[in-house]
């Protein structure tokens, strides 16, 4: 019956399988570990979790912390993810995947020097992983380190010269405000990848900031070809239109960005903008433009 259950494709079926055999043999822990695992992949994560709970009692291995981790991790719970890693990492100090997934959740729960120490610890082992030069040249983002964070971008750069590996050194040049570059970055990403809508609306963005307006116009209509609701490629489409003086199209953007972001009511204060990208990111620069802007109304 074990070998019938994992042999079917059908999760459903397999757990079906699985809890006739745990019914029968309630300590089969192989059984009940892979009723955990077919939880898992259903969506199911606080079953999952039940199972590997189950096992930890009377079996604590690092797989199984490991995979409750996992299950812990996709309901959001961060801190318990992180102590089911670490215990994972602890019991098998050989067990990479489970030291970058701690490194993971620490750079996702805002831990950043941690999160550097557990990201080198792994390149010592794995000197050629790309992905990790680029998380951890996030947090020594984060932390505005930027010489760190730029070297370890060109690392990843280096070692896989990817849409991912470029895509991240742009956004990391657009935080710093080196907007030639991050230009040049997501031209190559875009390249690569024709459907890349973040790329076309960073791409606009910098050229907004550099003065290539009629460039700018271009990035952010093709992200309303991905996306009709984009607010944030409208209010940039306003922005470029009213540095061109094509005042009717910047009020005509405006007011519909407006209308998305707020369609029930008149909109009276810049806090209204405070989920778009340019009130996160551009805030001051935003601030300028919005108050010319409603001078437009």
């Amino acid at each position: 019956m074990y070998r019938q259950a994992l042999r079917t494709s059908n999760l459903e079926e397999r757990i079906s399988i699985l809890d006739a055999i745990i019914k029968e043999e309630p300590n089969h822990y192989d059984a009940i570990f892979q009723r955990g695992i077919a939880k898992n992949d259903l969506g199911d994560f606080r079953g999952a979790i039940v199972d590997y709970s189950r096992i930890i009692i009377e079996k604590p291995e690092a797989d199984t912390y490991f995979n409750r981790g996992n299950s812990k991790y996709s309901l959001q719970d961060l801190p318990g993810a992180k102590q089911d890693y670490a215990k994972a990492y602890m019991l098998d100090d050989d067990f990479i995947d489970a030291l970058y997934s701690l490194a993971c959740v620490k750079l996702d729960m805002g831990e950043f020097e941690n999160a550097i120490t557990d990201f080198t610890k792994i390149l010592k082992e794995a000197p050629n992983f790309a992905r990790v030069y680029i998380l951890r040249g996030h947090a020594y983002s984060a932390l505005e380190n930027h010489k760190n964070a730029m070297a370890d971008y060109n690392a990843a750069i280096y070692l896989e010269p990817s849409v991912d590996s470029y895509f991240s050194r742009a956004t990391f040049f657009m935080d710093i405000k080196y907007y030639l570059e991050a230009k040049r970055d997501l031209s190559v990403v875009i390249r690569a990848d024709r459907n890349n809508a973040y790329s076309y609306f960073y791409r606009g963005a910098a050229n907004l900031f550099i003065g290539k307006f009629e460039n700018a116009l271009t990035d952010f209509t093709k992200v309303l070809e991905f996306d009709a609701t984009d607010f944030d490629a409208y209010l940039g489409l306003a922005m470029c239109h009213f540095r061109l003086n094509n005042f009717d199209l910047a009020k005509s953007n405006f007011e519909k960005a407006n209308n998305i972001i707020s369609p029930n009511a008149p909109i009276n204060s810049i806090e209204v903008y405070k989920n778009t990208y340019w009130h996160k990111n551009q805030y001051f620069y935003f601030n300028n433009n919005v108050n010319a802007l409603m001078k437009l109304e």
